[in-house]
């Protein structure tokens, strides 16, 4: 990784290495426009559009880094631009910036809902004072989405690309309860800002002989089972808490930024840089997948007959508490994009030790954290007590996720003085 990034990988290797070796929020404010229009999307592309982890990722970071230049031209520029910084006067309504932009970028990527869309902009905009200051933030607005839309576009989201199946021991192929692979083309994306999605490969999975496969193997196959009697309650819940298909850490990045306090332009400026780097750790997971491609515990516990390892044992009935993802094992994404975020975010505050809570539909459960890195000690420890992922894997995808953060950070939205 270049030198640029020593200080902040020195950073983020601390909070990796915290989580790593370990297992009362402020008052909230109120809303502001961006987290208004944060909601919105989510709604849009989540519940609505119903997009995979890893496409919601790319449409975040396209609504937020739109409305990130759009904030930032406004302000005259006091971070580098993600794209673009239109002409503007610091007397524009950033609010209509912000909805604009946010809108069109979602109108563009879900034509479908445009109706509900206009609606919702309609309505934000009529809470602004007709005047030429809103038309300069519409303006502003409406060439940051073009930007970001013309940006995007053939960036090989929908790219024909399958996963490598194989049928020796240690090789991946479909798993129930989905039997088939998905989404192989996001590892070939066209990144957000990183230049080389194999510059954050993680190390190979550990070989079938080794003790420590071994290891890895007998903790999931006991305290991932689906009937496992070594997994305690709260483990079932957190495995769950961070497996929904509408992400935990979304609503506490909004939690966050009213928490602190965060002014429209820093808030706009924290979620760019979180799902900017978020999607990039998603193409470099995805790409070290596809070259790995190793197997899924759901298919290594019944078959470690063939193996070669006496230490493992077979179990042909074991199935894993949570439904295994419908792609390769090593090395797990929810850690190494968990630890992308958690890296950012304390980079952002200059600090690890932020209070805050999650909250997750798929539960209905609330769980408080200290720090940072202490949820994502539960990220990792989560996709073992799942049952889906060994925990090398984990491991070895937070470090990664990790320098993927550091690097962002040190080269994307800096300040310009």
């Amino acid at each position: 990784m270049n030198r640029l990034c020593l200080h902040a990988a020195n950073m983020a290797g601390a909070i990796v290495a915290f989580a790593v070796a370990t297992l009362a929020a402020a008052p909230v404010a109120a809303a502001n426009s961006v987290t208004d229009w944060h909601a919105i999307a989510q709604h849009a592309i989540v519940d609505v559009a119903q997009e995979l982890p890893w496409i919601q990722t790319r449409s975040l970071a396209m609504v937020s880094g739109a409305a990130y230049d759009a904030v930032n031209a406004i302000d005259g520029r006091p971070y580098r631009p993600y794209l673009v910084a239109p002409a503007a006067q610091r007397s524009y309504s950033k609010d209509a910036a912000v909805a604009t932009a946010a809108h069109d970028v979602l109108v563009g990527l879900l034509p479908a809902q445009r109706s509900s869309l206009d609606q919702q902009y309609d309505e934000a905009l009529a809470a602004i004072p007709n005047n030429p200051d809103k038309a300069g933030g519409v303006a502003v607005g409406n060439q940051a989405a073009d930007a970001m839309l013309a940006a995007r576009e053939n960036d090989g989201v929908d790219a024909s690309q399958t996963w490598i199946v194989g049928t020796q021991p240690g090789q991946w192929r479909p798993t129930p309860p989905f039997m088939v692979g998905v989404s192989a083309q996001i590892g070939f994306m066209r990144t957000f800002a990183i230049p080389d999605p194999d510059l954050f490969r993680s190390p190979r999975p550990n070989a079938l002989t080794s003790a420590q496969y071994a290891t890895d193997f007998n903790e999931v196959k006991s305290v991932g089972a689906a009937s496992s009697t070594t997994r305690t309650s709260d483990q079932t819940e957190a495995a769950i808490f961070w497996a929904g298909l509408r992400n935990p850490w979304w609503s506490i990045f909004d939690q966050i930024a009213l928490a602190r306090h965060l002014s429209v332009s820093d808030t706009a400026r924290m979620l760019a840089l979180l799902y900017i780097s978020q999607h990039d750790s998603f193409i470099a997971n995805f790409k070290a997948k596809y070259h790995w491609s190793s197997w899924r515990p759901v298919t290594a516990i019944p078959e470690a007959g063939a193996d070669g390892n006496p230490a493992t044992a077979s179990d042909p009935d074991w199935t894993p508490l949570l439904p295994t993802p419908p792609v390769p094992e090593h090395p797990s994404g929810h850690a190494m994009v968990s630890a992308t975020i958690t890296t950012i975010l304390a980079l952002f505050f200059h600090t690890d030790r932020i209070a805050f809570t999650g909250y997750s539909p798929d539960t209905n459960t609330t769980r408080r954290y200290a720090r940072f890195s202490d949820a994502l000690t539960e990220v990792i420890n989560a996709r073992v007590w799942g049952g889906i992922h060994f925990r090398t894997a984990d491991n070895q995808g937070a470090v990664e996720g990790a320098k993927l953060a550091a690097y962002v950070w040190l080269t994307r939205l800096r300040p310009t003085r």
